[in-house]
């Protein structure tokens, strides 16, 4: 078996027919018929995420409130059957797949907004709220909600709380764990807790910080407290044009540096930027080699000059070209096409493989240098489009699954990737999460004591593995397989070089 093939999911719960059939009719009980999945057909549109990772429930169910999860949870503790939190099914590293079979939980219907609460600056809503849909309710007052992945049109608070989840505009205020103050979970034993509150600072142990970016393992989130903050007083959306990829880069390494922090600092290259503006005509130059999209917002005063330093900035490091959005028309124009690249994408390709390394900003250049060498020698095509400013990359590997032994191949691309940013001090992920994807990857990063830390955490919360199974963690074994390959990958870069 290859070093980055599946690492979990060996062990199979699924049910006997007999015992799906007694599941299902107590969850008709508790649920109603209609709110009870178990057909193939019904069955099928829930095996899958934004991933290429594939794995069949055994059931699907949609409760309307936390009392409902509640009694689902101790159904499935009862029987032993594993359960899977899923949102909008947009998550990119297999995190909603059941892998192990069992039952999973939609929040379709769990997608309200609670509660909005302007003077404290806090708004309460249930997991199955899209992203968009609250900073849409709260745009006429005045406010909205940062973390906006691009997926924000479609994916849902509680996944983004799960992997959390970033964006654009994270660089400068932080991602989803900077937002949430609270939450109501169900534990693997059924009972409702709240953590976390309405306040900055609860006493004890901070276990929403903990909650948040645990992928489902460590429990199931029915509500969530979010912070929310008032529309800035001047945005200023701008492009910077380049000839090379290290002059966009070294671009970004010293906005950063001269102490300018933008709102966000996006990287796109010249095959996304192809498909970018086929797909949206945002007015992206097609020939360029790389575009900066950066965005700065405050206090008038402020982001005047910022953006002065910004361009000041560009045009040292050779951009050939520097446009300011003249209107709120084209500056949502340009960000509808970064927003809009990966779907864009599937005009070039029938399928695209995403990664989300973490690289230190002064590496960018050797990086994205070493990326398209590794995706020539597996004779894949790469575009990147990526958070620059925070180093938080996302080169899309083209492939198409029809033809034999190209999955493998963009895996083994995608391992070798990871393995790069690792080497130079980064992480294996930004905000995709581990899920299926990136288990294996996790020994790059973090010792064997690491990971035994973090696994009684997750015994001392889900003690019988019942909550997203098989995800986060390598097999045992794996880890010393992982870390000889990622060795021996490296002295034969060395010696190539």
């Amino acid at each position: 078996m290859s070093i980055i093939e599946k690492t979990a999911g060996t062990t199979d719960r699924r049910l006997s027919t007999a015992q799906k059939a007694s599941v299902v009719q107590e969850l008709r009980g508790l649920l109603g018929t209609r709110n009870v999945l178990s057909t193939p057909y019904d069955l099928t549109l829930y095996e899958y995420d934004a991933s290429i990772e594939r794995g069949k429930p055994d059931i699907v169910v949609l409760p309307s409130s936390t009392e409902e999860v509640a009694a689902i949870v101790r159904l499935a503790a009862r029987y032993q059957i594993p359960v899977v939190p899923r949102g909008a099914g947009t998550g990119l590293s297999g995190g909603a797949v059941p892998i192990q079979g069992g039952i999973v939980i939609s929040f379709a219907r769990m997608n309200r907004i609670l509660e909005i609460d302007i003077p404290n600056l806090r708004a309460v809503v249930q997991p199955g709220l899209v992203n968009l849909h609250l900073s849409n309710a709260l745009l006429p007052q005045g406010f909205y909600y940062v973390p906006d992945p691009s997926s924000q049109r479609s994916c849902t608070l509680g996944g983004n709380v799960g992997e959390n989840a970033g964006g654009p505009h994270t660089l400068l205020y932080g991602v989803t764990t900077n937002h949430v103050t609270g939450l109501e979970i169900v534990t693997a034993e059924g009972e409702v807790i709240e953590v976390g509150g309405m306040t900055c600072d609860t006493p004890g142990y901070d276990l929403t910080g903990l909650l948040i970016g645990s992928e489902g393992t460590l429990c199931i989130v029915t509500k969530i407290i979010v912070r929310i903050v008032p529309v800035p007083e001047s945005v200023k959306t701008m492009i910077a044009v380049f000839n090379t990829m290290d002059d966009a880069s070294n671009t970004v390494s010293e906005i950063i540096a001269s102490g300018v922090i933008p709102a966000a600092l996006e990287m796109m290259d010249h095959m996304i930027l192809q498909a970018v503006e086929a797909d949206t005509h945002a007015g992206y130059p097609m020939d360029a080699a790389a575009v900066l999209l950066i965005e700065a917002e405050g206090l008038k005063e402020s982001v005047t000059e910022q953006v002065e330093q910004i361009v000041a900035i560009s045009k040292k490091h050779h951009a050939r070209l520097i446009r300011i959005a003249a209107n709120e028309t084209e500056r949502q124009l340009l960000w509808a096409g970064r927003k809009n690249a990966f779907g864009a994408v599937g005009r070039i390709s029938p399928e695209f493989y995403v990664q989300d390394g973490v690289v230190p900003r002064t590496k960018l250049p050797y990086v994205l240098r070493r990326i398209q060498e590794i995706c020539d020698r597996y004779d894949l095509k790469v575009g990147n489009v990526f958070h620059a400013g925070d180093g938080n990359l996302h080169p899309l590997i083209l492939f198409d699954s029809q033809k034999p032994g190209e999955v493998e191949r963009v895996r083994q691309a995608g391992h070798e990737i990871l393995a790069v940013c690792a080497e130079v001090g980064g992480s294996i992920t930004g905000e995709h999460g581990v899920g299926l994807e990136k288990q294996a990857e996790m020994a790059l990063i973090f010792s064997d004591v690491d990971l035994h830390v973090m696994q009684q955490v997750r015994a001392a919360w889900n003690p019988n593995e019942l909550f997203n199974p098989g995800k986060l963690f390598p097999l045992p074994g794996r880890c010393a397989d992982i870390r000889h390959l990622s060795s021996y990958e490296s002295k034969q870069t060395s010696r190539k070089g």
